[in-house]
């Protein structure tokens, strides 16, 4: 006895199927039911009509999204009994999620009710196709179009494309969020410029001690900052920090080149440096006294102090910004005037036209 017979089945079922794989024969295709909107027209109008609001309702829901973004204020919060929240978060979540789901509430209701809905079986084929296979699969495709009723019922590609064309919108006003807009006015009033000022101390970075002229020795380096950056707080006097730190050094004048251009920017030999590397922005102190070179730690770039600040080793691609100064009525280091090109590291939106070159000195 076979274990199909021991499980109970009869000998006109084992006749007429695979006894070995198949207990039961081939039902067959089921019977083709029509749907309502298959025999009625004014169902499937009906149905047409849902899916159509559904899409039109999203670019209404877009459009909220945008205007709330620009209307409510940040700071507004609502409460949810424990969840305390953004307004706006509460309002983006919504119209944007209830956008999405009626774009896919939509597509399901019109593949249900109003695509083609009959059984179809497509034999497996090798990968390769033949030409007759091409032409098949584009007969297919115009019919699966026309099936769709997507080129009777234009109102439904027309919602469509509309929904999904306009549910973009809320994507690319979050865009802003990622930060402002590198234009030329922001640049100059932010990343191109620093707090110092005529008339501005050098001072020591740790102790804010001002810098006397005559204390300074030579071959001496010293880590020094704006005295006004102590009116900062908080992440603005990071910010400013990390464009206005400068080193301080002296070298024999008779050691040194200075360009005609530069005569009056340092003092007896004491010249000012941004201490922000141009290559990617890494603080540098590393100095070689005998030489006049500052070294980056960080990727090895090399400036010559003594020449201006031009890079002679590394990936930086241009000199380090020098600060002009001069001494006051006390005898103090002071700023003659900000620096004259950005500080810290190169980028493309930065303007190099008045970047110090060999050459100009």
């Amino acid at each position: 006895m076979s274990d199909l017979q021991r499980h109970g089945a009869t000998d006109h079922e084992l006749a007429t199927v695979d006894s070995e794989r198949f207990p039961v024969p081939d039902p067959g295709e089921p019977e083709h039911l029509p749907r309502l909107t298959d025999i009625d027209e004014a169902a499937a109008n009906r149905a047409t009509r849902q899916v159509a609001t559904m899409f039109g309702l999203v670019p209404i829901l877009a459009l909220i999204f945008v205007v709330c973004y620009f209307a409510v204020p940040k700071d507004v919060v609502v409460d949810f009994g424990p969840l305390h929240t953004p307004a706006q978060h509460v309002i983006f979540g919504l119209t944007l999620g209830l956008a999405l789901l009626l774009i896919g509430t939509g597509a399901i209701q019109w593949a249900r009710q109003l695509m083609d809905d009959h059984e179809m079986v497509d034999h497996r084929h090798g990968a390769a196709s033949s030409n007759e296979d091409r032409e098949y699969v584009i007969t297919e495709l115009e019919k699966g179009i026309d099936e769709s009723g997507i080129t009777r019922r234009k109102v439904l590609g027309a919602s469509l494309l509309g929904a999904l064309g306009l549910v973009a919108l809320p994507g690319v006003v979050l865009l802003a969020d990622l930060g402002p807009w590198p234009t030329r006015k922001f640049l100059e009033r932010t990343l191109e410029t620093t707090i110092w000022k005529e008339g501005i101390r050098l001072v020591n970075d740790v102790t804010y001690t001002p810098i006397k002229a005559e204390q300074v020795q030579i071959g001496q380096l010293i880590n020094a900052q704006p005295e006004n950056l102590q009116d900062f707080h908080g992440t603005e006097f990071l910010q400013e920090k990390a464009k206005a730190s400068i080193i301080v050094v002296r070298m024999n004048p008779n050691t040194i080149k200075i360009p005609e251009s530069r005569k009056d920017w340092h003092v007896g030999g004491i010249l000012c440096y941004s201490k922000i590397c141009t290559h990617v922005g890494c603080p540098i102190s590393l100095w070689e006294q005998q030489t006049h070179h500052l070294l980056c730690p960080c990727h090895q770039s090399t400036f010559d102090l003594g020449d201006s600040g031009l890079v002679v080793f590394g990936p930086a691609a241009r000199a380090l910004p020098q600060l002009p100064i001069t001494v006051d009525a006390e005898g103090y280091l002071v700023a003659r005037d900000g620096f004259d090109v950005p500080t810290g590291p190169s980028y493309f939106e930065r303007d190099s036209r008045n970047d110090f070159k060999r050459g100009d000195n």
